[in-house]
């Protein structure tokens, strides 16, 4: 199963403007769930600029011992997990890591166990490939007026189930209609 989960804004939003994401909502309890939801995947799979934010902080929690504890285990959980990066510039990256140029439908078909794919422009070629099998949305509390959406295109979705957390985010899980 190939699954999308991000935070977006009341207004639709993943991100405002200049990549903000200051907005986004999180707390230890919502860290324990993505951590217990993202430690059964098989990998983890981005695209470059996303990558390379997640590069910027989780391969270096140790050095951070004042983080809460749900932040060192998802950087065990990132360090540790398979990844797969799409990337047209990077040639090699680090923390198993596979760079790949361009999206295969039958390839990504053909992977076993479930995927967790991020990054805005992969996720929409996902979407346009129809690969994307469960679209996990983390409602946060907040109209942001602009920045970049999550869906670029029309798309029917089934919801699943609902969950409120604690911090006011809601988390919305949506599969094939």
């Amino acid at each position: 199963m190939i699954i999308t989960m991000a935070s977006i804004s009341l207004d639709g939003f993943f991100e405002g403007p200049d990549h903000d994401i200051s907005w986004h909502h999180v707390d230890d309890e919502m860290h324990e769930h993505f951590n217990a939801g993202l430690a059964r995947m098989s990998r983890f799979i981005d695209g470059r600029r996303n990558h390379e934010t997640m590069l910027e902080a989780w391969p270096h929690t140790d050095e951070h011992p004042e983080w809460p504890k749900p932040m060192h285990d998802f950087g065990r959980i990132w360090r540790e997990m398979p990844k797969i990066v799409y990337s047209r510039t990077l040639e090699t990256t680090e923390w198993n890591t596979e760079v790949k140029r361009e999206v295969d439908p039958d390839e990504i078909r053909a992977l076993p166990g479930d995927s967790m794919v991020g990054g805005a422009q992969l996720v929409g070629s996902f979407f346009e490939h129809d690969l994307i099998d469960e679209v996990r949305l983390y409602l946060n509390p907040v109209a942001i007026g602009g920045g970049t959406p999550f869906f670029k295109k029309p798309n029917a979705l089934a919801l699943k189930s609902t969950r409120a957390f604690g911090i006011g985010v809601v988390e919305l899980v949506y599969g094939r209609r």
